[in-house]
This record gives structure tokens, C-alpha cells and sequence, in this order.
């Protein structure tokens, strides 16, 4: 359990500096907005850099320590887009849920997921990088189908 809390807690804080990327605002009433708007932005890449690459390095090799992080580049489990959208949405092990809770729910958890978009797009971004080269990807319809 802590080594999930400990992953959970990088995740947040990936998002966290995602949010904040870009460039230096005045604080306004609108900030958290604008932040908001820059992580739906996101494209694969980013989401990777932002939240992936705690865990999983930045070098997609993975890594072993307060918990086991797989490597996402010449992971066989890779081939499948599904396995990776299911893994993402629900958590597995160490890795925790990306899917927002439901609203009423603490509000800081449920931004600190990932739009169906943004899912896709760093499951395409990581099957086409870091040697791995699958051919097929995914769309945000097919993640949006699976959190039904």
C-alpha cells in the first residue's frame, strides 16, 4: 500500500508540474484555469514526460527501488493498446488509476486525472517511442468505450 501511496504521490506531483508548465502567469482568478486548460492540451509526449517518466524514467527502462516500475520499451505487453488503456484507467500493482473519480469526490484526485484524449495519446506516444514500434494505435473513443 505505500508503495502504491508512493507512486500515487509522484503521479500527483507529475501532474502537478504539468499543470504548471508553460510559461510564468501573475496569479489571477483565471490561473487555475488556464492550467487546467494546458493539461487537456497535453499531447502524449507531455503527459509522458509529466506523469509517465516518475515511475517509469525517462528512458521508458523502467526501474526497481521503494517499488517495481516496469519498462515500457520492449515490453511485450505493449502489443496490446488495450492491455496499457486498461492498465491506465483501473491501476495495477504499484501503477494507480488515472481515471478521475466520479464528481463530488475530492477535487484535487478527480483533476488529477487524464481525459480519454490525453490516455490515447500517450499509450500511441509510448508504442511509437523508445524502440517500441506497434503499427495500430488507439483512439479516445476506444478509452471512452472501455470506462463505461
Amino acid at each position: 500500500m505505500q508503495r502504491n501511496n508512493r507512486c500515487l504521490r509522484l503521479a500527483l506531483s507529475g501532474a502537478v508540474l504539468l499543470l504548471a508548465a508553460g510559461t510564468a502567469r501573475a496569479q489571477s482568478s483565471d490561473h487555475a484555469v488556464h492550467a487546467r486548460e494546458r493539461l487537456v492540451a497535453a499531447d502524449g509526449e507531455a503527459v509522458f514526460r509529466g506523469i509517465c517518466q516518475g515511475c517509469h524514467m525517462p528512458d521508458a527502462k523502467g526501474a526497481r527501488g521503494a517499488g517495481t516500475y516496469p519498462a515500457l520499451t520492449g515490453n511485450p505487453r505493449l502489443a496490446s493498446p488495450q492491455y496499457m488503456a486498461a492498465v491506465i484507467l483501473h491501476g495495477r500493482r504499484d501503477m494507480p488509476s488515472f481515471k478521475p473519480p466520479p464528481d463530488g469526490e475530492d477535487r484535487f484526485v478527480r483533476d488529477a486525472g487524464l481525459s480519454d484524449a490525453q490516455i490515447a495519446g500517450v499509450i500511441n506516444y509510448i508504442r511509437t517511442h523508445f524502440g517500441n514500434q506497434y503499427t495500430d494505435s488507439i483512439g479516445a473513443d476506444d478509452i471512452a468505450a472501455m470506462r463505461r
